[in-house]
């Protein structure tokens, strides 16, 4: 429908007060652009954060997990927008757009390398904090739900609880993950091996498109909802709504975490681990912890630790059962084992103390802040038990490394690479998470990331190739990075084939449809054709003859 002369003229006055207001800062204008534009029975003028406000600190730090990006001398937004209903969203924006402000979205804040919240390449920028947008509607009759951005999935497990004691859904194992971020990159949790990711289990979605639209999945297409489920945040849109499908738990979950240190075998039993874990009932996922610890026998040396931290959906005799038959060189016994409720194995392999009750989940808060610098690799060939010996090697000289081997197989091969933007399936082995961790604040940061750096080059060999693959949730800006107020599509290649593989050229198109002036951008989004943004180019020059 055309728009009427009044709503031009109406525009062409704002566009007109702005521009006479440019001695303003960007927050005057950004307020007065919400004024404008907003629904006025949805007022905004209490969601507005500036350095100068006492909350400002306490809001930025709230969800923020990696230390390294709250120092003092990490870039600082203009403000902090906190909407309170969609249409906030929607009009946030179209201001930041027409005023030319770089914007960043905060779902959950465990961004890896902080790009929610911090903008390395681009100033000034601001900052959508999506923290009051996290209703949960849970429809157990039709095994679905809808889900706000801003929810973490703790809540989102929990209210699943609520309603029903055989429904889960198969994401995250980290509790406070905001689940507008955390789908976006896949979502993998230990029902992976069983369901497939969270993005596997995803209905509809409903997104806030570059125009300021509001857009569910028919609306938008299957080729855009296909980028958002794996594709990674902050390159599309912003996502405001999951409806999620839930799936079937049994009443009785079993637990167990075992621990093998050098000294019992623990490089044989890794190694063994390569080749059972990929491979056995998918009803088990059992990861490995690893990390340095101090000797029983004498407390000033330090061994190697690998801890199984497994979940699997049934009762303990056939868990058992299941691992004689396939692991028994874990030794697992029935005192190693503790049966239980699906919610709470959810509050075990978070790593609550035992007797937590569930409600914990309602505060949505971390338990993971830390300075640290993290990698990620995916394995399909067994590393020999000589490479696993250099590993320990190398993690012994670090103050506090720590790796998480994740288990794949399973449902996870039922699919195919390109069913989804999330490319790591068939023949993958396990994922490998990398992580050197300090508390000491910056200063002795470049020492823990030359580590980590060091240990990466060492995998190189163990590890897939061509692309070596990397975790999009799990961002690594030594993969690349974008440069200042641009995005190169041939530069992007270096990281995006290594989160996408083949599928990173048709999320390059996608963007190019949906997002030609990349208003939604970051340091590792997805570029769009430089093609598209000549042709916008001429056709605006056009407009003006």
């Amino acid at each position: 429908m055309a728009s009427s002369p009044s709503a031009h003229l109406a525009i062409l006055i704002f566009l007109i007060t702005i521009s006479l207001t440019k001695s303003a800062s960007i927050e005057e204008n950004f307020v007065q652009c919400l004024s404008f534009y907003s629904d006025k029975a949805a007022p905004f003028y209490a969601t507005i954060y500036t350095p100068n406000n006492a909350s400002f600190n306490n809001i930025l730090n709230s969800s923020a997990q990696n230390l390294r990006y709250l120092v003092p001398s990490a870039p600082k937004p203009e403000f902090i927008f906190t909407p309170l209903t969609d249409s906030h969203v929607q009009v946030a924006v179209t201001c930041s757009k027409k005023l030319g402000i770089h914007l960043r979205v905060r779902s959950g804040g465990h961004d890896y390398e902080g790009l929610s919240y911090v903008s390395e390449i681009e100033t000034p920028f601001i900052i959508i904090d999506l923290a009051k947008l996290r209703d949960i509607n849970i429809d157990i009759e039709n095994n679905a739900a809808w889900i706000q951005a801003g929810a973490t999935i703790g809540e989102v497990y929990y209210r699943i609880h609520e309603k029903s004691d055989v429904h889960g859904y198969p994401a995250g194992l980290c509790t406070s993950l905001g689940v507008g971020g955390h789908i976006t990159g896949g979502a993998y949790g230990s029902m992976m091996r069983k369901y497939g990711l969270g993005a596997d289990n995803v209905l509809d979605a409903r997104i806030v498109d570059a125009n300021g639209n509001i857009l569910d999945r028919k609306s938008m297409g299957e080729d855009l909802f296909w980028a958002i489920r794996g594709g990674g945040g902050g390159s599309f849109g912003i996502l405001l709504w999951w409806k999620i499908k839930l799936v079937p738990v049994p009443k009785i979950v079993t637990v167990f975490t075992v621990t093998k240190s050098l000294e019992q075998d623990a490089t044989k039993i890794a190694h063994r681990w390569q080749e059972v874990a990929p491979n056995i009932n998918e009803n088990l996922f059992m990861r490995v912890i690893i990390q340095p610890a101090t000797t029983v026998a004498n407390k000033t040396q330090r061994t190697i630790t690998t801890s199984y931290n497994a979940q699997f959906l049934g009762d303990a005799d056939k868990l058992l059962q299941v691992m004689k038959e396939s692991f028994p060189e874990l030794g697992l016994t029935k005192q190693d084992c503790m049966e239980t409720s699906w919610i709470k194995s959810v509050l075990y392999i978070a790593g609550f103390p035992n007797d937590t009750p569930p409600e914990i989940l309602l505060q949505g808060k971390s338990t993971f802040k830390n300075y640290f610098k993290a990698k990620s690799d995916f394995v399909r060939e067994s590393i020999p038990e000589t490479g696993l010996q250099g590993l320990w090697q190398r993690l012994l000289e670090e103050d506090s490394p720590l790796m998480i081997w994740n288990p794949y197989g399973g449902m996870m091969n039922n699919f195919s690479e390109s069913d989804s933007p999330f490319p790591h399936r068939n023949g993958t082995l396990y994922k490998i998470q990398y992580l050197s961790l300090w508390q000491e604040g910056d200063k002795n940061a470049s020492k823990h990331v030359d580590w980590i750096r060091k240990l990466y080059n060492y995998m190189t060999p163990y590890v897939s190739k061509f692309p070596r693959e990397a975790y999009v949730n799990y961002r690594d800006l030594d993969l690349g990075m974008n440069k200042k107020n641009s995005t190169s599509y041939l530069e992007a290649t270096s990281w995006g084939n290594m989160y996408f593989k083949d599928n990173f050229n048709r999320l390059v198109k996608i963007k190019t449809k949906v997002d030609p002036e990349n208003v939604f951008r970051h340091e590792q989004s997805i570029p769009p054709l430089p093609v598209s943004t000549m042709q916008l180019k001429n056709k605006k020059s056009k407009n003006w003859e």
